[in-house]
């Protein structure tokens, strides 16, 4: 009888199962936002059945619900950033494929509005990579933006300290950041004088940012400096629907330590958000006394409606790091004596500073004095504007301030008292002319200006066109006092010894369209007009006297076409002119004898082809495949080449060269497998070369550079800091829900430090594994518990990302070599645990 029953009870389950385990469904997730929906899917988006949690989409914006009850069910679709969507779907024992689920943005008008006008999309035929706020927050434990974007196309960094906190750098085609167009928000971050963007000014903008553009090559016509290898273009415009309280917390190795605070209101009374962040970052740095103190916040408030959008956003961070610029000579890596003894011969070294370079090694810095540090604060406020002006055109405009203030200390032995405008002192029958003495570089700058942009787009969507342009005034003092003396002779607490005043005024204006002449072509089309009147007065810390007038008018055209091949599959090319000027220190540090710097022309032709497919069935319903081949041919005239020095502050000297190209191959490949697994992987194969290039040295004394050419026949040779092959490889899983473990492997062929391509005077090639784990918690008390560690250089290599190079000319034909190398940390790790709310 029991065997009947159960025979029974089995049977009627087995009849019974297709009443209760239907399905599976699927669908995906797009976003309209600004017009352009078909192009935007949207990752991280919740999924909710009849108001249970059921999933989330993936990277394409693609979700599968497993099982679907018999009956009539509510699907809704929810993500801060945008409206909830209902849709109505019943369970049914076949799989079921939805159309496309599309969240709106809470008003017509839109946050993205007032950074569209600045940002590359599939119609304007150039390369760029977009990286979500999801992406940068998998890797962000802390360390400097650079380091968040290092699994980029074509990109090299590196940390003066070794470990990712404090001063580090981006290049891009091996273009320095004073070659990068960096803008928040549309309103420019580079430095108008230097050309650099200090990100070390801003600590923690990562966990602001809620997109960031990468564009490669001149690409769109930008506010600021001209993109001369890349332009970084941030958004932090984001508006949250919900209220949230979040924290995220790291330690990790060499005392590292992140925590932030984040919190806003979501929408109140559908009209109004606030927004706002606290962090501290410390790390003592894997560089002996190369510590970083970093602090800073970030606030918004905003005001929306249907057709406007007010938002009045101030951040600001204040570092205090200890200088690491100077690096460790060659022997401290290569433990040789014999060289050693040649820095101390040369006055490279002292007897004392070779010991200790024997002593700490790799890690040698060769500050000892307590207070050696930079000291910098960076107050940023921003009122951005969006109107809608009917249903085809909007305005986005802003005005913006950033006020800069701080200065390096530094301690200074045997320095003549004439120099610091001090009279000798007299003892007795004794005359003093030189003095130990500490002393700080004061920068005291004030960037203020409004940038505009008319987007037009009507409802067809096959004409989009911008009218756009800035106005920007910088006003920067740079200063010297004298602190202490031992000898203060006639000096005063805090007298100056030097001052200069720069005033820098840059405006611009640009007109950019799109057409879709057919259903497969589109053209592209921007034209910009820049002009820069860039003066200086005043002396520099050696009396020198660097008066400046300079002005540059500047005309970029720009052109391109898509040509769409169906099924994903698109063809693009394009032709660019960027022109910039040079920075402060191309005039104020050039050789005696040297010429004036020029400004520098690039024409940049770039052509690719682009495939995505979400639909191929071994990629399962969360799957994609993405592919893109980018050539590109960089035409330089005048470009300004690192000539592997720095000047006192660490900057790099730089020289132009008449005619110098770059030209290469971008690869980038991404494949998900329903979001379980997935493997991006990018290479770039290039070469980077100066024509006609003769080797130049220096023969240096105590005042002047004097330069001197020798008699070799001019040559092609690679262009310093340039690799020729950089790659970057994630591999990631989600072995059990929550879990997600990536290797993260990244490889840099050679750089040479100067223009001569000798290999003595190079970055040996190297290669890192990193790893990283992330597990997510949804308990029912907060909305996620995250637990992350991220292992960085897993196999413990000692290798070096950066340095600099001189050579003086000495006795007869015989040259004199000094290189000095920035170690980069040997295996390391931060450890996070962050909260949500």
């Amino acid at each position: 009888m029991k065997t009947v029953l159960l025979a029974g009870a089995a049977l009627c389950v087995l009849v019974a199962a297709p009443a209760w385990a239907q399905g599976p469904v699927s669908g995906t997730v797009l976003a309209d936002v600004l017009h352009i929906s078909e192009t935007n899917p949207v990752a991280n988006a919740t999924i909710l059945l009849d108001g249970n949690v059921v999933g989330t989409t993936g990277a394409t914006g693609g979700f599968a619900i497993a099982v679907v009850p018999p009956g009539t069910h509510e699907l809704r679709v929810i993500r801060d950033d945008f409206a909830s969507s209902s849709v109505t779907i019943k369970g049914s024992a076949e799989p079921q494929k939805l159309g496309d689920v599309v969240l709106a943005a809470f008003a017509v008008v839109t946050p993205e509005a007032l950074v569209t006008a600045s940002r590359a999309n599939d119609r304007t035929a150039t390369a760029y990579t977009n990286l979500s706020k999801q992406d940068l927050a998998k890797q962000n434990f802390g360390q400097d933006l650079p380091y968040l974007l290092n699994q980029t196309p074509s990109v090299v960094v590196n940390s003066d300290a070794g470990a990712g906190v404090g001063y580090t750098d981006i290049r891009i085609r091996g273009t320095s950041n004073t070659g990068i167009n960096t803008t928040i928000n549309g309103v420019p971050l580079n430095d108008p004088e230097s050309h650099g963007a200090f990100l070390i000014n801003l600590p923690d903008l990562a966990s602001s940012i809620n997109s960031l553009q990468i564009q490669r090559g001149v690409g769109t016509s930008q506010n600021g400096g001209a993109a001369f290898g890349a332009s970084i273009n941030v958004s932090t415009l984001d508006n949250r629907r919900e209220a949230y309280a979040e924290t995220q917390n790291t330690y990790g190795s060499y005392q590292t330590w992140k925590n932030n605070v984040s919190f806003g209101t979501g929408l109140i009374n559908g009209h109004f958000t606030v927004d706002g962040r606290l962090s501290r970052i410390a790390s003592d740095g894997y560089m002996n006394r190369a510590a970083s103190d970093l602090k800073s916040y970030y606030f918004a408030a905003g005001y929306q409606a249907k057709n406007t959008l007010l938002k009045f956003i101030t951040f600001s961070g204040r570092e205090k790091t200890y200088q690491a610029w100077n690096g460790v000579p060659e022997p401290a890596l290569s433990g040789d004596r014999a060289r050693l003894q040649t820095f101390i011969n040369n006055g490279e070294l002292t007897e004392a500073d070779a010991a200790r370079v024997l002593q700490e090694g790799r890690r040698y810095s060769s500050y000892t004095y307590g207070n050696q540090t930079d000291n910098y604060q960076q107050n940023h406020y921003q009122l951005h504007l969006s109107q809608g002006l009917g249903q085809r055109w909007n305005l986005a405009g802003a005005l913006h301030l950033t006020r800069g203030f701080g200065y390096y200390e530094s301690y200074r032995t045997n320095k003549k008292l004439a120099d610091y405008g001090l009279n000798n002192v007299v003892l007795g029958s004794t005359t003093i002319k030189r003095t130990d003495l500490v002393d700080r570089k004061w920068l005291d700058n004030n960037f203020y200006g409004g940038t505009m942009a008319l987007n037009y787009q009507p409802t067809d969507g096959k004409l989009q066109a911008t009218l756009g342009g800035a106005w920007n005034r910088y006003d920067g003092d740079h200063y010297g006092e004298i602190i202490w003396a031992q000898y203060a002779s006639n000096g005063q607490l805090g007298q100056r010894y030097y001052f200069n005043n720069a005033v820098k005024t840059d405006y611009n204006a640009y007109a950019r369209a799109t057409w879709q002449v057919l259903p497969i072509l589109g053209i592209y089309g921007d034209v910009q007009v820049r002009h820069i009147d860039y003066r200086i007065d005043g002396l520099e810390p050696k009396k020198q006297d660097v008066t400046t007038r300079a002005k540059y008018t500047f005309f970029n055209p720009k052109a391109g076409a898509t040509l769409s091949l169906g099924q994903g599959q698109q063809l693009y090319g394009s032709f660019a002119v960027g022109q910039r000027e040079p920075v402060r220190s191309d005039f104020t540090d050039r050789p005696v004898g040297d010429q004036s710097a020029q400004a520098e022309r690039l024409e940049d032709f770039e052509g690719g082809y682009r495939l995505t497919r979400t639909d191929l069935p071994f990629l399962g319903p969360n799957g994609a495949l993405r592919l893109e081949a980018n050539g590109f041919y960089m035409n330089y005239r005048n470009q300004l080449v690192a000539t592997g020095q720095l000047n006192d502050v660490g900057t790099a000297l730089r020289t132009n060269v008449a005619r110098s190209y770059r030209r290469g191959v971008e690869l980038s490949a991404f494949l998900s497998l329903n979001d379980k697994i997935s493997l991006s992987s990018t290479l770039t194969l290039s070469q980077n070369r100066i024509l006609n290039y003769r080797d130049v040295s220096y023969s240096y004394d105590t005042v002047t550079y004097v330069v001197t050419t020798n008699a070799a026949e001019a040559r092609t040779s690679t262009i310093s800091y340039s690799p020729g092959v950089v790659s970057a490889h994630t591999l990631e899983g989600q072995p059990l829900k929550g879990l997600r473990v990536a290797l993260l492997l990244k490889t840099v062929s050679r750089q040479y430090l100067d223009n001569s391509q000798n290999d003595y005077r190079s970055i040996n090639p190297y290669q890192t594994l990193d790893f990283r784990l992330r597990y997510a918690l949804h308990p029912r008390f907060m909305k996620e518990i995250e637990l992350g560690l991220l292992v960085n250089n897993l196999l413990n290599r000692e290798y070096v990302a950066n340095g600099y190079t001189y050579t003086y000319q000495g006795d007869g034909a015989q040259q004199r070599t000094f290189n000095w190398f920035y170690p980069q940390a040997t295996r390391n790790y931060l450890a996070s645990v962050g909260l949500k709310f």
